[in-house]
C-alpha cells in the first residue's frame, strides 16, 4: 500500500462506514465497547480507511479518523474522473470488482464501496461486490483495488516501451 504525505487540513471530509457495539462477557458482567470504521478523503485522489475502538462512540470515531489519516493512499484517476483500468481487490472473504466507466455514468456501487469511491474523487465507476458482504472487508478490498491502479506511464516503464506503444 502506497502511503502519501499530504496536508491533513484538506481532509475534512469523512464518512463513518459503520459503528458496531462489541460486548465482552466477564465474571462481573458485560463490558460494552464500540468499533467504528471511518473513511477519510479529500475528493481529489487521496483516500484512507481506519478502525477505531473505544468505550464511547465519539472516541472510537476520533481514533478511526486518526488511523485513516495514517493509512492514506493516492488514487490514479483518468480524464473522466474514473479509474484508468478495471481491477479486482481482495480482503479475506470479500472481493470487489472495479470497472472504469464513461463520462456521465456516475458512481454505481454498494454502500461500503460507494463511500470509498466518492471520497477518493471518483465520479464515474461501476463496482460489484463479490463474496462476503462484511462492510469492513468490502471497504478494505476496495482500498486494495485502488492501491493497485497503475497509470500508462508506470505500465510503459515496466514493459520497457513508450507510452504511445502501450496506449496503441
Amino acid at each position: 500500500m502506497k502511503r502519501t504525505n499530504i496536508d491533513t487540513r484538506e481532509l475534512e471530509i469523512e464518512d463513518i462506514s459503520f459503528i458496531k457495539p462489541v460486548t465482552k462477557v466477564v465474571k462481573g458482567g458485560n463490558i460494552r465497547r464500540f468499533s467504528a470504521l471511518v473513511v477519510v478523503g479529500d475528493k481529489n485522489g487521496h483516500v484512507g480507511v481506519g478502525l477505531g475502538k473505544a468505550k464511547e462512540v465519539p472516541e472510537a470515531i476520533r481514533k478511526g479518523k486518526e488511523d485513516a489519516l495514517k493509512n492514506m493512499i493516492e488514487v490514479r484517476l483518468d480524464e473522466n474522473n474514473s479509474i484508468p483500468h478495471d481491477i479486482t481487490g481482495k480482503n479475506t472473504g470479500a472481493s470487489v470488482l472495479l470497472k472504469r466507466a464513461p463520462q456521465g455514468t456516475g458512481v454505481i456501487a454498494g454502500g461500503p464501496a460507494r463511500a470509498v469511491c466518492e471520497l477518493a474523487g471518483i465520479k464515474n465507476i461501476r463496482t460489484k461486490s463479490l463474496g462476503s458482504n462484511n462492510k469492513r472487508n468490502v471497504v478494505l478490498a476496495t482500498i486494495d483495488a485502488l492501491s493497485q491502479l497503475k497509470g500508462p506511464e508506470e505500465v510503459a516503464k515496466l514493459r520497457g516501451k513508450s507510452v504511445e506503444e502501450v496506449l496503441g
